[in-house]
């Protein structure tokens, strides 16, 4: 685990509930996760915003994972298999498509992504409303300024991907929701597969999906998805991003393809 290298004598501990560890909750670290795009032309860019991404993460004990491009071609190829990003930095002056275009793209299918402009040009500020940008930053870059945009951009992502509270087998734990991939109806249990491990919960199935919000949803009797790690519907089964396969009912197929598609265009 990344903050592992930075603070060795703490324990690390991912998204769970403090008063399960009892007096040990002094050593915990509760971290989040954030997917990070940056796109832009000049690589000594690239490496400057990598860097205060990194340094912001560290600050507040965040876990990103940074994924750089040099156009917005490049992007979209990777983005094609991957729509969970949850920030996007963009510079809007680059060759071939611009930022602004890449952004209006990106917008016809996904409405919660936050998107920050990087520009050395003040006249396009008020296109980005028409991609709601949560905030443009005019170049040079100032650290401490992206540091609040930062601040700023992962309240909004707490804030609509919401948590619970669940009694496993390793005690009671508290998950994101954005971790959770996809949850199996093992007798009256439930295995949840998350992005950095499995996990089972002592509740069924049914009792289980009634604490979770529109972003899942169920595509067979025996299981639900997280939609936001759907990679591909067919007719028979939902891939995910990891490359699982979970069976899709028929009967299930339309409300799993409508859903999919409204939650990137922002209506879930």
């Amino acid at each position: 685990m990344l903050f592992s290298r930075f603070i060795p004598k703490y324990k690390v501990y991912k998204y769970i509930d403090i008063k399960s560890l009892g007096n040990d909750y002094r050593m915990a670290v509760i971290y989040m996760k954030y997917k990070i795009a940056i796109c832009d032309d000049e690589q000594k860019q690239i490496e400057y915003l990598s860097g205060v991404v990194s340094a912001w993460a560290s600050k507040n004990r965040h876990v990103v994972e940074i994924k750089t491009y040099s156009s917005a071609k490049s992007f979209l190829f990777d983005y094609s298999e991957e729509k969970d990003f949850d920030i996007l930095l963009l510079d809007i002056e680059m060759p071939g498509m611009n930022g602004m275009e890449l952004a209006k793209t990106i917008r016809r299918e996904n409405g919660i992504v936050q998107i920050v402009f990087i520009t050395g040009y003040p006249e396009f500020m008020s296109e980005g409303y028409d991609v709601s940008a949560l905030n443009y930053l005019m170049k040079p870059v100032n650290k401490e300024k992206l540091f609040s945009i930062l601040d700023k951009a992962s309240e909004r992502i707490e804030q609509k991907e919401g948590s619970l509270v669940l009694e496993t087998e390793n005690g009671i734990i508290r998950i994101n929701f954005s971790q959770i991939m996809s949850a199996e109806a093992i007798g009256h249990t439930t295995l949840l597969t998350l992005t950095d491990r499995k996990e089972t919960a002592k509740i069924g199935i049914n009792d289980f999906e009634k604490q979770l919000n529109d972003s899942f949803v169920r595509c067979h009797r025996s299981y639900l998805v997280g939609i936001r790690h759907i990679s591909k519907i067919t007719k028979t089964d939902v891939i995910l991003d990891s490359g699982e396969m979970l069976p899709l009912s028929r009967r299930l197929y339309g409300e799993v393809n409508q859903k999919f598609i409204g939650y990137y265009k922002g209506e879930s």
